[in-house]
């Protein structure tokens, strides 16, 4: 396979599938060239629970993306999400050292901002700029040349389980892969599927996912609070399951075929085939009933949703609204449900600011995937896209030294 270096691959490794994303950058912007998916068994929640059904979803996954681009995958950017993700606002504050605010006074005063309390057991995982205060003057997006001799930086802290985190970066690992990034989920979908006006605006995505719920909210241009919650779509799954008896796989094809979150749209003479358990013959069931088992969840899980975004304090300054992505957000009725629950204009995402397979990760369930891509590709050097096959050798060198750790 070809080893190319202008290639961005995105790992999103969730509770019900790990898929890989692989984009390349060109002039023009980024391409989608490679896509691979496969179910995931060894997650729960968003978190590791078992590494070696994770490692084989992830191996399979990047297989089938490999064969699709034609390209050998070296390193990837992670999506990582859970109950365990903590957020807080923090601030920095430094003096200037010349006349006028440098680089390197700015990345001190984000330096400072990281001087909080953190349990020995969690780790942070990422400082985000929201804006700077140059002696007195707030409200400023980038400080760099004005005068003054006082800087404070405003930031948002992520910090994480530094087990979960090991165990996500391990299962990685083992595949053979170099780590470019661990990145939080919601932070990757929202570079996805959120214009610039939106976050000027102000506007809340919730990413809903089969384990989890994340919530990313943006003001002003910048992000102001991040949460996960530990409910997603197969807690919907798993009370159609219950409520109408039927297979928990039957119960998830009952949910992506006939679910509806909205009982008002569904027709009310609508029937639906439901297989039984034991052998036993399938049931004509009303599609009502199958509307009012997904409905509550649906609406709890929005609501938990609401209640954090008001904990916040930034409800009133969503003047974008509600942008809903992730798996669960595909489903029939939910615009409309969470329309209700926020009395807030509500659309959903899907990625934008792509080329190349765009048909093919044209929804919300690739939003993750594909905003890796996009994060990384803001973040990544381009001195080292300019190495080429320098960059190559040196992931080879630290893959056969993890080797040699972990098996001598």
């Amino acid at each position: 396979m070809a080893k190319k270096s202008n290639v961005i691959v995105g790992l999103d490794i969730g509770t019900t599938k790990t898929c890989t994303i692989i984009g390349e950058i060109t002039d023009q912007g980024i391409d989608i060239i490679g896509i691979g998916s496969n179910p995931s068994e060894g997650l729960r929640k968003g978190v590791v629970v078992n590494i070696d059904s994770t490692v084989e979803a992830i191996k399979k996954a990047i297989d089938e993306a490999e064969h699709m681009s034609g390209c050998e995958i070296r390193s990837v950017y992670v999506g990582i999400a859970g109950g365990h993700i903590k957020s807080q606002n923090s601030l920095g504050i430094v003096a200037v050292k010349g006349r006028e605010v440098d680089d390197d006074d700015v990345q001190r005063a984000v330096e400072a901002s990281k001087a909080i309390a953190i349990p020995m057991d969690r780790e942070i995982l990422h400082t985000l700029p929201q804006s700077y205060v140059v002696d007195e003057q707030d409200g400023i997006r980038d400080p760099i040349g004005m005068s003054g001799v006082r800087l404070e930086a405003k930031v948002h802290i992520v910090t994480g389980a530094s087990a979960s985190i090991q165990n996500i970066a391990k299962s990685v690992s083992r595949v053979g892969l170099d780590i470019d990034e661990i990145v939080l989920e919601q932070l990757a979908s929202s570079e996805a599927v959120l214009s610039n006006d939106e976050k000027d605006l102000g506007v809340i995505m919730l990413d809903i996912g089969g384990g989890t719920t994340d919530i990313a909210v943006f003001s002003e241009g910048t992000i102001k609070h991040t949460a996960v919650l530990p409910v997603g779509g197969n807690y919907v799954t798993s009370d159609i399951a219950t409520g109408l008896r039927t297979p928990a796989t039957e119960a998830e094809k009952l949910k992506i075929k006939y679910g509806c979150a909205y009982s008002p749209l569904i027709p009310k003479d609508e029937t639906i085939e439901v297989p039984s358990v034991g052998g036993r013959e399938p049931r004509e069931v009303s599609r009502q009933i199958l509307g009012r088992i997904i409905e509550p969840r649906m609406e709890e899980i929005l609501s938990l949703s609401y209640k954090e975004l008001v904990r916040s304090g930034f409800e009133d300054l969503m003047a974008a609204g509600v942008v809903l992505t992730g798996g669960a957000s595909i489903m029939e009725g939910m615009p409309e449900l969470a329309e209700q629950v926020f009395n807030m204009p509500v659309r959903r995402g899907c990625p934008i600011g792509i080329g190349g397979l765009t048909d093919v990760v044209n929804s919300p369930m690739y939003a993750t995937g594909v905003g890796l891509i996009i994060y990384g590709s803001k973040h990544i050097s381009k001195e080292s896209l300019r190495r080429g096959e320098g960059g190559s050798f040196g992931n080879w060198f630290r893959r056969i030294k993890r080797w040699f750790i972990e098996f001598f």
